[in-house]
């Protein structure tokens, strides 16, 4: 009816009493917070029904406080390890990891690995802005050859991690990546991932105008945003491409999507069988 007042549905989702966020301008994590919210109203679960877990960083902001659902802000590079804790002891929870590529690749790049490893229903999403953006522009694993940072003023000479690869190569069921420019795609990879059983990821190259923008020229969110569109570079077609071509480049899609036994019900069936088998 006309003059009738709509209310936004993802408002179920969302602590209206602090948003907007603060965020700076121009930052990923609004976009990521808004598909997210989206993927989860589509995806028809219930707020009560997640966990999520974060650690230190600006993407750890997207769930805790803006996201209606509990929530455990962790110390700095433990989040899966809380998380696995969770997935443990309440199996039947949707546990998302929300974290950044310096939290989660960095200082928490050992429990990645055997999260994935054991293949641990949880789902990770990583935000990847290549910088320690809150804490003053350092270096992170992401960070490309070459850029200046507070740490590597004349530039780094470190390898980046390629951190989807990575977790494919440790045993996750499902690993994709893409940008915030993607947005129809991400939003999809988000309800894949939720929806997996086993160890899902989803690294998400996200921009920040402000720490990573300085160090390579772009200041604004549209810089990184066309520079996403322009040099990504699907997976299929990067199978086909030499190491220099892809040199620059961004690959985007789907890395892994198989099926393997979860963590932890196998632990659970374990346990049940022992305790049968004592009970006798």
């Amino acid at each position: 009816m006309k003059g009738e007042t709509v209310e936004n549905p993802l408002l179920d989702y969302l602590r209206r009493d602090i948003l907007p966020t603060p965020f700076c301008a121009g930052c990923g994590c609004g976009t990521v917070l808004n598909l997210f919210a989206h993927a989860i109203h589509e995806s028809a679960i219930k707020a009560e029904e997640i966990v999520c877990v974060t650690g230190i960083g600006c993407s750890s902001w997207i769930p805790s406080p803006f996201f209606k659902c509990d929530t455990l802000h962790t110390t700095h590079g433990r989040a899966l390890a809380f998380a696995t804790g969770i997935k443990v002891m309440k199996p039947h929870l949707k546990v998302i990891v929300i974290a950044g590529d310096g939290d989660i690749t960095g200082i928490g790049g050992n429990h990645l690995i055997h999260a994935a490893r054991r293949n641990i229903g949880l789902s990770v999403f990583l935000v990847n802005n290549s910088i320690y953006a809150m804490t003053g522009g350092q270096v992170a694993p992401t960070t490309p050859w070459g850029v200046s940072t507070t740490t590597t003023p004349h530039g780094s000479v470190e390898q980046p991690i390629q951190a989807a690869e990575m977790v494919k190569a440790a045993g996750a069921t499902f690993a994709a990546r893409w940008t915030t420019y993607h947005v129809m795609q991400l939003k999809k990879a988000m309800k894949k991932a939720i929806a997996k059983e086993g160890f899902s990821f989803l690294e998400i190259v996200s921009q920040c105008p402000v720490s990573f923008g300085k160090s390579v020229g772009r200041r604004k969110a549209t810089d990184f945003l066309h520079h996403y569109r322009d040099n990504s570079v699907r997976i299929d077609d990067a199978a086909a491409m030499s190491e220099e071509e892809l040199a620059e480049k961004i690959t985007v899609g789907e890395l892994a999507d198989t099926e393997r036994p979860e963590f932890a019900k196998s632990l659970r069936a374990m346990n049940e069988r022992l305790r049968k088998e004592t009970s006798k």
